[in-house]
C-alpha cells in the first residue's frame, strides 16, 4: 500500500451512478486520492450482476470506493442521501433526465442548502432539442458519425469498447478538477455537465474538419484512402497478422532490407510514396507474397531494430501477459468482492514518478454503510451554513484523516 499522499486526499466525493460513465469519472477522481462514496440501492448495483460482454463493468470502474447501500425511493433514505451529500465536495450522477429532480436531489434543490457542492450530470446529450432522448453509447456511436467511420461502406459499426461512456467519464473528472479550482477562487460549486453525444461528435471533430476542408464525401476507415503506401495488416506465415507501417521513403528502403528485398526500393514504380500510393494495390500484393513466407516471432524483433513501425493483433486478454504493461506497472492485483484476486489495469498516466494504483480491495455491497453513516452528525454542517463553515469542516476532514484513505 502506498502511503504517500495523493493529488486528491482530502476530497470527498459521493456516486449515485450505475453501469460505466459515472463510475469511471468516480474511478478517476478515487485513483487520484479521492473518498469515493458509492450509493447502492439495497441488493447492490445492478451492474455487480451483468452477464457477457458487461460482466467486467463493475470490477473494472469501480475501484478505490467505498460502498454504501440507502434506498432513495424512501423518504428516510433520500433524508440520509441528503446528509450525506452535505459532507461532501462532490456528487455525482448518471440515471435518466428527470430522475433526481424527481427525488429532490437535482443541483438546484441541492444548491439552496450547499451552494459549494459540485455537482456532476453525466447524460446522453447536454441541453438541447435531444436532451430527454435516453442514450447508450452505440446509440451515440450510430449519430455521431464513429459508427460511420468504423464499419466498412454500408455496413457502421460500433467500435468494440465503451469508448463514449470512458471518455464521457473521463470529461466529467476534468470538469471536477476545473470547478475545484474555481471554487478555491469563489467559494462557490457549479454543476457540471458531461454527454455522450457531444462526446462522440469530439471524437468525431477531425473527420468534419476533413470534409470542410475538402468538400468530398468522407470514406470510412476501411474504405479511405491512404495517404501512406505500407500502411496495413498482413498475414504471414501459419496464418498470423501483423500491422505494418512505413510511413516515408527512408522506412520504405528499410523495411525493403529487413525482408531481403532491396530490389524493391530501387524499382523505379516505387521510387517515392507518391508514385508508391497511386499503385498501392499492386504494391500490398507484392509485399504480402512476401510476408507469407515470415513467421511473426522471427520478423518482429528486426522490425523493431528498424525502426520500424509494426503491432502484432493482440485480443484482450492477451494484455493480461503484456511484457510492457505489466514492466511499466500498468497491470495491478486487485482483490475482488468475492475474494479473488485479478489484475486490473491502472489509469494511463504518472505523476511525480509514481502511478495512482490500487488502494484498497473491491467494495462488497454496502461494505461501509454503517462507517459511513456513523460520521454524518460528527461531519454534518447545518444547513445553510456558509461557504466558510463548509471550507472548515472539509479542512477538519482533511486533518483528522476521516476524509481519505491513506
Amino acid at each position: 500500500m502506498n502511503t504517500q499522499r495523493l493529488p486528491l486526499d482530502g476530497v470527498r466525493v459521493v456516486e449515485f451512478t450505475h453501469m460505466v460513465m459515472g463510475p469511471t469519472c468516480g474511478m478517476i477522481l478515487a485513483d487520484l486520492g479521492a473518498e469515493v462514496i458509492k450509493i447502492e440501492p439495497p441488493g447492490g448495483d445492478k451492474t455487480r450482476q451483468l452477464p457477457g460482454l458487461a460482466i467486467g463493468f463493475f470490477r473494472t470502474f469501480n475501484r478505490n470506493k467505498k460502498s454504501v447501500v440507502l434506498d432513495i425511493t424512501t423518504s428516510e433514505g433520500r433524508q440520509a442521501a441528503i446528509e450525506l451529500i452535505g459532507t461532501c465536495d462532490v456528487m455525482l450522477e448518471n440515471f435518466r433526465p428527470g430522475l433526481m429532480a424527481k427525488l429532490g436531489l437535482d443541483y438546484g434543490t441541492l444548491y439552496k442548502h450547499y451552494p459549494s457542492l459540485i455537482y456532476v450530470s453525466h447524460k446522453g446529450f447536454l441541453p438541447g432539442p435531444y436532451e430527454n432522448r435516453l442514450a447508450l453509447d452505440e446509440v451515440v456511436q450510430m449519430m455521431g458519425g464513429l459508427s460511420y467511420m468504423t464499419g466498412l461502406p454500408g455496413r457502421p459499426l460500433r467500435a468494440g469498447t465503451s469508448v463514449n461512456d470512458i471518455m464521457g467519464g473521463m470529461f466529467g473528472a476534468i470538469g471536477v478538477l476545473a470547478a475545484l479550482r474555481e471554487r478555491e477562487r469563489t467559494g462557490l460549486g457549479q454543476e457540471v455537465q458531461s454527454a455522450l453525444f457531444e462526446n462522440c461528435a469530439f471524437l468525431s471533430a477531425q473527420h468534419m474538419q476533413q470534409h470542410v476542408m475538402t468538400g468530398e464525401p468522407l470514406a470510412p476507415m476501411p474504405a479511405r484512402m491512404s495517404p501512406w503506401s505500407v500502411y496495413d495488416v498482413f498475414t504471414l506465415a501459419d496464418d498470423e497478422q501483423l500491422f505494418i507501417g512505413a510511413v516515408s521513403d527512408r522506412q520504405f528502403v528499410t523495411l525493403c532490407e529487413v525482408l531481403g528485398q532491396p530490389q524493391l526500393a530501387t524499382d523505379p514504380r516505387f521510387a517515392n510514396n507518391a508514385l508508391r500510393v497511386a499503385i498501392r494495390p499492386e504494391l500490398l500484393k507484392t509485399l504480402g507474397a512476401i510476408l507469407a513466407g515470415h513467421r511473426v516471432k522471427d520478423l518482429a524483433p528486426k522490425l523493431e531494430v528498424a525502426g520500424i513501425p509494426y503491432a502484432p493483433i493482440v485480443r484482450p486478454e492477451q494484455l493480461l501477459d503484456d511484457p510492457h504493461l505489466k514492466k511499466s506497472g500498468g497491470l495491478a492485483p486487485m482483490q475482488t468482492d468475492d475474494g479473488d484476486v485479478t489484475d486490473v489495469v491502472l489509469l494511463p498516466l504518472i505523476m511525480g514518478g509514481r502511478r495512482p494504483g490500487v488502494r484498497q480491495p473491491l467494495a462488497q455491497v454496502g461494505e461501509h454503510t454503517t462507517e459511513v453513516l456513523a460520521q454524518l452528525q460528527e461531519m454534518l454542517p447545518k444547513v445553510g451554513d456558509s461557504q466558510t463553515s463548509r471550507s472548515q469542516n472539509s479542512r477538519s476532514r482533511d486533518e483528522s484523516g476521516i476524509a481519505s484513505d491513506r
